[in-house]
Formats: structure tokens, C-alpha cells, sequence
């Protein structure tokens, strides 16, 4: 009877041996570097351990694991009206990552859950809050105001959002339709007004040339010579009679001087015809009488 109480007690002790040992071998946790776990000690949180080595103690203790890596959370395509009473539809994608896990697991049940709501709601409201043209060309304003207000709304939460993108705008063909005919005519006045420009550069050259040829006498010659070397520089059947300019000096002149000299010649040949009226009336007058 000892000896069979003397290996009852050594059967009991290395199995109480046995179960402390796979007791502290299962509290044995091996943290990775971008991980913590929040502790709780008979339902109570009392801390958050990691990276590394850590002892978690079972029946007494609970974990929760948290990922403190940067999370890409793509927002579905939302249904807005624009600030000018146009709908669109539109998506983007946020940046996010705990940096208190304490918080991230006492403070909200699902915190990206949560994060993806308030990203949706932000979206359209923020979206919402501007016009068609301001949504296609202040992209970087948009993705700062919607950033601050997802990441001043989930700071409680222990969640840090880093950035948050428009990668999508759907309008409808109508509009795009209006938009593209929009943009040809805005293209068409801009060429021309730079054909207007170019225009009036050149009447301005020109008013420029022509004011240094009145100015040295010899410079039309030379410009009429290097015009015909031009012409002659290709094969037509083009005939050139080269005038000398100084024939049509006198045409651009006046001829009439004095009017009264010029209409002196026709003024006595309307005053000979009067007169010779007068006298055949006089020599009627008198066969009459």
C-alpha cells in the first residue's frame, strides 16, 4: 500500500508538473513587429503589449490582436448632386492606420467598419458642397478637406487617416456631351483671337516696312528687284514688265489745283449758249412785233 500510494504521488506530481508546463507554454505569445495586443485581465483592458516576447495568461487573461500597418479601403461609387444641381456618381480610396490600439479596441466595435461609414457620409456630403467644374479641377483641395474631416472624426477611435482620394467621377452623356462642345468653342476663340493677334502683329511690320521704304527712295527699287528674282526663282510662264515708280509720281499729285481754272472753260460755254438764247428770242420778239 505505500508503494502503491508512493506512485500515485509521483503520477500526481508529474502531471501537475505537466499541466504547469503546457499551462505556461500556452500563455507563450511571439508579437510580430507591425502588431499589438490589447490585455484583458479578467475583463478588465489593463495595457497593450508588443512587439516581441510577451506572456499571456489564459483563463485569467484576453487578447485582442490589432494591425497597425497603413490600410487601403476602397469607398463604393456614390450617388451625389453636385453644388450646380448635377448628378454624378463617384468613388474613392482612403488611407488609414490605428496608431492607439487601446482605443481602436475600447472605444468602437469595428473601427474600420466605422471608418468606411464615415468615409462615405464625408464623401457625399463634402462632394456635395461644390460644382461639376470645381470636382474635375481641384482634385488636391477636395482630397485635403475630406482627409481633416474622416481623420477629426475617427481621432477618438485611435484611427489616423493619411489621405484620402477622388480616383472616379461619372457624369452623365448629356453632360458630357454639353462639356465637350463647351470646350471646342472655348478652343475655337482662342485660335482666333491669336489669328487676331498675329494679324495685327503683322499690319504693325508692315505699317513699320512701309514707313523705311518712304524714307529711303532706293529701297522700293530693291524690294521690286528681289521680288522678281522671287518670282523668276520658279517655273511659270510669268512675264514681268518692270516700270520705273517715278512715271506715277505726277498721278499721285492732284491735277486740279484751282477749281475755278478748271471750270472756267465750262462756265463760258454755258455763258455763249445763254447768250445766243437771248439773242434768238430778241430778233423773235421783234418779227413779232
Amino acid at each position: 500500500m505505500d508503494l502503491l500510494a508512493q506512485i500515485l504521488g509521483q503520477g500526481a506530481t508529474l502531471i501537475a508538473a505537466f499541466v504547469a508546463f503546457a499551462y505556461v507554454l500556452s500563455a507563450v505569445r511571439f508579437i510580430k513587429e507591425y502588431d499589438r495586443l490589447v490585455i484583458f485581465t479578467l475583463g478588465k483592458a489593463t495595457g497593450v503589449k508588443g512587439p516581441g516576447f510577451a506572456m499571456v495568461w489564459p483563463i485569467f487573461q484576453a487578447e485582442k490582436k490589432v494591425d497597425l500597418r497603413v490600410i487601403t479601403m476602397s469607398i463604393p461609387m456614390q450617388e451625389i448632386i453636385t453644388k450646380d444641381n448635377i448628378s454624378a456618381r463617384t468613388a474613392a480610396v482612403c488611407f488609414f492606420q490605428c496608431i492607439d490600439p487601446y482605443k481602436a479596441v475600447t472605444k468602437v466595435e469595428d473601427p474600420f467598419m466605422a471608418t468606411s461609414q464615415i468615409a462615405q457620409t464625408t464623401l457625399r456630403s463634402v462632394l456635395g458642397q461644390h460644382e461639376l467644374d470645381d470636382l474635375l479641377s481641384e482634385r488636391d483641395a477636395i482630397n485635403h478637406k475630406l482627409s481633416a474631416i474622416i481623420d477629426r472624426q475617427t481621432e477618438g477611435w485611435g484611427i489616423k487617416v493619411q489621405s484620402v482620394e477622388v480616383k472616379d467621377v461619372e457624369i452623365p452623356e448629356s453632360m458630357q456631351r454639353a462639356m465637350a462642345r463647351q470646350a471646342e468653342a472655348e478652343r475655337e476663340r482662342r485660335a482666333k483671337i491669336v489669328a487676331a493677334d498675329g494679324e495685327l502683329q503683322a499690319a504693325e511690320k508692315l505699317a513699320d516696312a512701309a514707313r523705311v521704304i518712304a524714307q529711303s527712295p532706293g529701297a522700293m527699287q530693291l524690294r521690286q528687284l528681289q521680288t522678281m528674282v522671287e518670282v523668276s526663282a520658279e517655273n511659270n510662264s510669268t512675264i514681268i514688265f518692270p516700270v520705273p515708280v517715278e512715271l506715277f509720281e505726277h498721278q499721285r499729285k492732284p491735277k486740279l489745283v484751282n477749281v475755278e481754272e478748271a471750270a472756267e472753260p465750262i462756265l463760258t460755254h454755258l455763258k455763249n449758249l445763254l447768250d445766243g438764247d437771248k439773242i434768238k428770242l430778241e430778233r423773235e420778239k421783234e418779227k413779232q412785233g
